[in-house]
């Protein structure tokens, strides 16, 4: 048997400057949110071109704002609450403390959600045309999130023999499936490829407010829910209810919500022309 991989030495670090250090968590963050914005720019020109919903650039640039917010906020809190509470509440003081790490994708999904709702009645624009619209660039942020992940040696999956496992820095001396990967391909890449060829190439989709995003929601529960068998499970937690991961257990109602949402969405008549294309 050939020895088996071994994790890159990479730099956790991305860039310094003297004192200040960015490392590539927070630079996955910023690419995420920098690389949706200007996506979201496009998307929201091709929203008022079809006459149904006008969404100006600075509309966009507002939102970038409450998105952001709501997913600091949000995935903070969801780990605080879905992963970790009895830790946290003994140690309030830590919950500000972001920098150690700590982030819930279904806690920053809930915070993003709240955010569109109030960005939604703030400007008077139907809220899951703006939910569809995200749910269409968030696989981008999804996909550098995770190979930060990988390159900080985090969330490893669970021992195994494939050709590709390796041994990670943390996670003992057995090989594992590089488990960041897979999330990064399925929630991230292939995703992300899906939403945007939907969204382009279906007006039917595109027109009927909700249908994407229930896609999304759909696409992503489906991923993860797929994804944690090769993932290990979270020390602290291990398996649950069945034998199922936290992550599997959160992403079961996404599905499910994903679903009545793509009916619901399919079965309204497609909305009416603005007054600014009628």
């Amino acid at each position: 048997m050939t020895d088996p991989l071994q994790f890159p030495a990479f730099d956790p670090i991305a860039l310094q400057i003297g004192p200040l250090a960015l490392r590539w968590y927070a630079l996955a963050y910023i690419a995420g949110l920098v690389g949706g914005w200007q996506l979201m720019k496009r998307l929201a020109r091709t929203l008022t071109a079809d006459g149904r919903v006008r969404v100006t650039g600075e509309q966009v640039d507002d939102l970038l704002t409450w998105v952001t917010l709501g997913v600091i906020l949000g995935g903070r809190l969801g780990y605080v609450l879905f992963y970790k509470p009895s830790f946290y509440f003994a140690n309030p003081s830590e919950i500000l403390q972001v920098w150690q790490g700590g982030m819930a994708f279904h806690g920053g999904l809930l915070g993003v959600i709240l955010a569109m709702v109030l960005f939604a009645r703030r400007h008077k624009l139907p809220f899951l045309a703006i939910g569809d619209m995200v749910a269409t660039v968030v696989p981008l942020g999804l996909l550098f999130g995770r190979l930060a992940n990988f390159i900080n040696g985090e969330l490893w999956g669970r021992p195994s023999d494939v050709a590709w496992a390796m041994v990670f820095p943390h996670g003992g001396p057995l090989p594992r499936h590089p488990s960041q990967l897979y999330e990064a391909a399925l929630e991230g890449l292939v995703l992300l490829v899906l939403m945007l060829v939907l969204f382009y190439t279906r007006p039917v989709l595109r027109n009927r407010h909700g249908a994407l995003g229930g896609i999304f929601l759909i696409g992503y529960g489906a991923a993860r829910f797929t994804v944690e068998f090769f993932r290990e499970p979270d020390s602290f937690l291990g398996l649950l209810w069945a034998g199922a991961s936290m992550g599997q257990l959160l992403s079961l109602p996404m599905i499910a919500v994903g679903v009545a949402l793509l009916v619901w969405a399919l079965r309204r008549p497609v909305p009416a022309l603005s007054r600014q294309a009628a």
